[in-house]
C-alpha cells in the first residue's frame, strides 16, 4: 500500500523568482543611456534673445546685452564705400567737371582722391584689351612717371617757396584729366584701323581737350604759377599725347 504526502503550496512572492532578496533572473531590465543627467544636474538653457531675462546677473542676460549692443554698433558703422574711401558722389562730380573743356571747376578738385583715376585707368585697359591691345603694365607705368614728371615740373616752375602742389594732388589732377583720352580709347574701337587722318585728327582733338582742363586745374590749384601756364600745358600735352599714340597705334 503506498504511501502519500502532502506536499504544502509554493508560493511566489509578487516580485517574482525563486528568492525574494534577488528576484527574477530571467526578469529583463531597462538599459538606462550612457551620461543621463540626474534630477540634480544643472537644466538646459535655451539661448533665445526674446526669452532670455534681460538681468545682468545671469548668464542669458549678458548674451542678451551684447547681441543688443552688437546690433546697435552696426547700424552706426559707416557704409563700406566710405570706409575704403570711396566717394561715387564725388567721383561723378569731378568726372562731370572734366566733360566741359572751356569750363572747369577747380572748387571740385580740392579734395585729391585716387579712385576715381583708377576707375578711368582700369576703363582705358579695358577698351585697350577690347581692341585687342594688352597694355595693363605699359598704362600703369607711364601713369607713376607722368605723375611724377608733372608735379617736379611744376614744383620747378613754381620754386622752392611758393611750390605747394603735392604729388598726391598731381595724380589725381592727371588721373581724372584722363577722361577725354579714355573716350578716345573707346571711339577708337568704331573708326577704321591703319593710317587714316580721321584717326589722327580725332586723338589730336581729345588730347587738346585734356591739355586744356588739365592746365587749368593745375593753375587753379596752386598759387604763383600763372606766368608759367604755357609751360604747364605743354607738359601736360607731352603727357596726354604719349597716352593717346597707345590709342593710334
Amino acid at each position: 500500500m503506498s504511501k502519500q504526502f502532502t506536499v504544502p503550496p509554493v508560493v511566489f512572492p509578487s516580485g517574482g523568482g525563486v528568492n525574494p532578496n534577488v528576484g527574477n533572473i530571467n526578469q529583463r531590465r531597462v538599459p538606462t543611456a550612457p551620461f543621463q543627467p540626474s534630477s540634480s544636474a544643472i537644466p538646459f538653457m535655451a539661448f533665445d534673445i526674446g526669452s532670455v531675462p534681460s538681468s545682468s546677473g545671469s548668464l542669458g542676460g549678458t548674451i542678451s546685452t551684447s547681441a543688443v549692443s552688437s546690433s546697435a554698433s552696426f547700424e552706426d558703422e559707416e557704409p563700406l564705400l566710405d570706409e575704403l574711401g570711396i566717394h561715387p558722389d564725388q567721383i561723378w562730380h569731378k568726372t562731370r567737371s572734366i566733360l566741359n573743356p572751356f569750363r572747369v571747376n577747380p572748387a571740385a578738385h580740392k579734395d585729391s582722391d585716387l579712385s576715381g583715376p583708377i576707375f578711368l585707368y582700369l576703363s582705358f585697359c579695358l577698351f585697350q584689351l577690347l581692341g585687342g591691345k594688352i597694355q595693363f603694365g605699359i598704362i600703369l607705368g607711364w601713369i607713376v612717371v607722368s605723375s611724377i614728371f608733372l608735379y617736379v615740373v611744376f614744383n620747378m616752375l613754381a620754386g622752392r617757396n611758393n611750390g605747394n602742389l603735392d604729388l598726391h594732388t598731381c595724380t589725381s589732377v592727371v588721373g581724372y584729366c584722363m577722361l577725354p583720352v579714355v573716350i578716345l580709347s573707346a571711339v577708337s574701337l568704331f573708326m577704321p584701323q591703319g593710317i587714316c587722318v580721321v584717326r589722327y585728327a580725332t586723338a589730336g582733338v581729345f588730347v587738346v581737350w585734356a591739355t586744356r582742363s588739365c592746365a587749368n586745374l593745375m593753375v587753379a590749384l596752386a598759387d604763383g604759377v600763372e606766368e608759367h601756364r604755357g609751360l604747364i600745358a605743354y607738359a601736360c600735352f607731352l603727357i596726354y599725347a604719349l597716352f593717346s599714340l597707345l590709342v593710334i597705334f
